[in-house]
Order: structure tokens, then sequence, then C-alpha cells
């Protein structure tokens, strides 16, 4: 029994490796999740206490409990044997095929990365490029219940869109976006899942996977899941709000037990005196691509140029960027009316607030024949008097500052010549920025998509 035993080196250091696993599984790694979920509990509940709608559970669920839900949900498992019987595959291939799906959409939220990390570097990065303006605010916001499920429907202008609408709603709710293709590359993947966001295919026509990405959509709009979707289903190319694609809309309005929970849609519509990618964008509606090509290389280069005009400090941020909130839509008040009518109502709505910043306003005025500052300024007004409904920006409630903002930002980037009248050198850009609020003046119909 006191006899010795001589192992070698290396198995020796094997057999301390196993025990050093089996205490780190059975006793370090359980006690650490459980200090982490305290901890995670903790900061939901004095969230839940400030924000103006709850983190809804279904959001807080583990997620493996949610993929598990999705895929043995009744109408996945029919659509995984009628997928199964169209292809010549077996159920089980077509099970995991339907696993994999749920595995890409349901994200991972983190409370602690979306109000610790998210919240606070999205407020940072639109304060350094833009000067962030609320231009308009509907009161039946106020009103809008804590029993429903709000849905904030969004013009798409700008990737800013999510950060700029993550900071400004900040103090009413955790977010879910629907987010395109752009996003699945790690690490940017884990950090998007992890704050609440769920991957979409959006030219994906496989009905297996349209009914588990629907499945999961409608279990969290009756969860009470605050969500912001955008329905022209890409970025703008040509500064224009887009006739709505029909498909996340329809998985919502078709899925909603309005008897136990409405649902409200919150119209929000964005505009920025500079996007970041508007030339992208100009030129993939020229080419008739949706296929950006902006390299890596090309990002890096232009992030490193304004870190070193920052530095040397000949940095001007880029203009207004800003936000408005219009009348909210109740899904119950509508619904005898088609997912086309509740499209075109909330379309209407978004361009109804869309806010006229000094870039729109000056290029607008200048492609409508204005050539001096002073009948820029007499533009204004006239849009003002024709189109009371649109928010008009007046920084320092000037028009004539307003018109020199405007004016600056299109001079250094070489789309407007000052002279002893004002030139246009560069109509596409001019364009691009009218577009977004040339619908005050004449408003174009815009029939959905099917």
């Amino acid at each position: 029994m006191g006899g010795s035993v001589t192992l070698p080196i290396w198995l020796f250091g094997l057999i301390l490796l196993f025990a050093v696993i089996t205490f780190a599984s059975h006793f370090l790694f359980p006690s650490v999740r459980w200090f982490l979920r305290r901890r995670a509990e903790r900061l939901v509940s004095r969230l839940n206490e400030r924000l103006d709608r709850p983190i809804e559970p279904f959001k807080l669920a583990r997620r493996y409990d949610t993929i598990q839900r999705l895929i043995y949900d009744p109408e996945v498992t029919q659509a995984v044997v009628e997928h199964a019987a169209e292809e010549g595959l077996r159920e089980d291939v077509a099970f995991e095929e339907a696993r994999g799906y749920a595995a890409e959409i349901v994200p991972s939220f983190s409370a602690t990365a979306y109000f610790r990390f998210g919240i606070r570097a999205a407020k940072w990065l639109s304060r350094a490029l833009y000067r962030v303006r609320l231009a308009h605010y509907d009161e039946a916001l106020s009103a809008v219940g804590p029993d429903t499920t709000v849905v904030f429907v969004m013009n798409h202008r700008s990737n800013m869109d999510y950060v700029l609408v993550t900071y400004l709603s900040a103090e009413r709710s955790a977010l879910s976006y629907a987010v395109g293709e752009w996003a699945r590359v790690w690490p940017l993947s884990r950090l998007i899942k992890s704050m609440g966001a769920y991957f979409i295919r959006r030219k994906s026509r496989n009905p297996l996977y349209r009914k588990v990405l629907a499945r999961y959509v409608q279990m969290a709009t009756a969860g009470g899941v605050t969500q912001a979707i955008f329905p022209e289903g890409g970025l703008s190319l040509d500064g224009r709000t887009a006739p709505p694609k029909m498909g996340l809309l329809n998985y919502v309005t078709a899925g909603a037990d309005l008897g136990t929970r409405d649902v409200v849609f919150v119209p929000v519509a964005l505009n920025y005196d500079r996007v970041l990618e508007d030339r992208i964008l100009m030129a993939a509606g020229v080419s008739g691509e949706r296929r950006f090509r902006a390299k890596i290389s090309v990002v890096a280069g232009f992030a490193l140029k304004q870190l070193w005009l920052r530095l040397t400090r000949r940095f001007y941020r880029f203009g207004y960027a800003a936000v408005s909130f219009g009348e909210p839509l109740s899904l119950a008040s509508m619904q005898d009316a088609s997912t086309k009518d509740v499209a075109r109502v909330l379309m209407q709505r978004i361009r109804d607030v869309i806010p006229v910043l000094p870039v729109a306003l000056v290029a607008l005025a200048l492609k409508r024949g204005a050539t001096t500052r002073d009948e820029i300024a007499a533009f204004a007004d006239r849009l003002r008097a024709a189109a009371p409904r649109a928010h008009v920006h007046l920084p320092r409630d000037d028009v004539s500052y307003a018109v020199d903002v405007g004016l600056r930002m299109l001079i250094l980037r070489e789309a407007v010549a000052d002279g002893d009248t004002l030139t246009i050198t560069d109509a596409p850009l001019l364009d691009f920025y009218a577009a977004s609020i040339e619908h005050f003046l004449s408003e174009p119909s815009a029939e959905p998509d099917k």
C-alpha cells in the first residue's frame, strides 16, 4: 500500500490536465456562471426600473432554450416535413438544416453588452461624427401602454441608423434589430448578436428558412420584444424612401394575436447632412448592383484620415444628424386592412416627419434654381409655408445661419463653387441630398413591393 508508482512526465502532465479540467467544469465554471448570472439579473432589475418599456423575459431567455422552442414549433416541424419531401431528404437531415437556420437567426442578448457597452459606444460615436438632434417626437408615443409590442419602422439612409436610433431610444427600451448579411462576419457577428439583433437573408427564397425566420419574429412579437425594422429592405441608393417590402411586416401582422397583445408601429425618420456611404450608394444606384464594394482598406483609410484631422485639430463633424418619431399606428385599429395598406400608411408617416437639414435644404434650393444665399433663404421660407408638416431644423433658429452651414458642407465637398453666384459642380451629389426632402413639395406615389 505504501509503495510508489513511477509515471512518465507526459502521462503525469496529462493526468494533471484532466484533473484541472474536471475541477473547473464541476466547481469553478458553475460558480463563475452563477456569479455572472446574479450580476446580470441585478443589472436587468435596475434597468427595468428606469426604462419606459422593461426588457421582456423572451429577450432574456437562454439562447439554447429559444432555439429549441423554435425548431420544435409545430409550424416549423411541419415545414421540415414538407421540405424533406420536396427535396428528397431524410427528415432528420431537414431537421438539422432547420436547426442551423435557427442558430443563425436567434440572438444571444446581453444586457451588459447592450447598456454598458453598446449604448455608450453609440452615444460617443454619434456625437463624435454629428451634431445629433431630435427633430420631432409625437406626443401620442407617451400613451402607448406597456402591454403592447412596439415595432420601430424606419427609413434606411446609412448604417449609422442603427447607432443613432440605439442612442436616442436608450431611455425607452432595448431594441432588437433585423440585420442583413453584411454583419455576418466574425467577430462583428458575435457583438451584434449580443446586442439582441437577429440576422436575416433578405434574398433567400428557401421556404424552410422563411418559416423559421417568420416563427422567430412572431414569437418575439408575441413575447413583447421591442423591435426595429427597415421596410425598404436596404439602404436608399438615391436618397428617396423606397417602396416597402412586405417580408418582415407580413410576419409581424400575420402572427399577431391582437386579442392578447396589440402591436404598435412607431414611424421613425432619419436624415443626415452627410451620409458616410453616399458615394458608394450613388455608384451602386448607377450600376444597378447592391454589392457595395467598400474594401476594408478604404474604410481603414477613411478612419485614419479622420483621426489625423482630429489630432491636428482640423476635423469638422459631418454636420447634423436628426431623428423624428412620428405618429404611432396601432395594428388593432387596422386589423381588417391588408399588410400593403399598413405599409402604405407607415411609409407615408415616415415621409411626413423626415427632418429637413441644412445640406438637404440648400441642395434642393440649388436644384430649384437658387443662385445666391438670399434666394436659398427665401426658398427655405417658401418650403416652410408650403409644407408646414416638414420639420425644418434651423440651427440657432436662424435661416441665414442654416444656409451658411449647408453651403459650407457642400463647398468643402466640392459640390458647389462659391463666386459671384453659386455654381453646382457635382449635380449627382446634390440630387442625392435634395431627394430626401423633395416630396414635401411634390409627393410621389410609392406602391409597396410584393
